[in-house]
């Protein structure tokens, strides 16, 4: 595959962990990922609403490498534990690939 992204859909457990989340994601988690093979850049986007987030992680080369790097990462403990986050229900985690021919 010739990359895609990643995409996480998750939000802080309540208000006032809401600090906490967002200090983990932005100077814990998205470097610690970024570190990862595959992993090129992140950004983060916050409902209208202001209560759920998403991170567009963008994944350069092959997906299944890029996913088994994260997967490793994370049961051998080189990734922070969430901070703040909403563990139920978990995030939701989607990867999408590119579509050759599209614009």
């Amino acid at each position: 595959m010739t990359g895609g992204v990643m995409i996480v859909e998750s939000c802080p457990s309540s208000t006032r962990d809401a600090p906490a989340y967002h200090d983990w994601y932005d100077n814990k988690h998205i470097p610690e990922v970024l570190r990862l093979e595959g992993f090129v850049s992140a950004r983060r986007l916050e409902s209208l609403d202001g209560g759920t987030f998403v991170v567009i992680y963008e994944i350069e080369g092959d997906l299944e490498r890029a996913k088994a790097a994260l997967s490793e990462a994370q049961s051998s403990g080189r990734l922070s534990r969430p901070e703040g986050v909403r563990l139920d229900p978990p995030p939701e985690i989607r990867y999408l690939r590119r579509r050759d021919g599209s614009h």
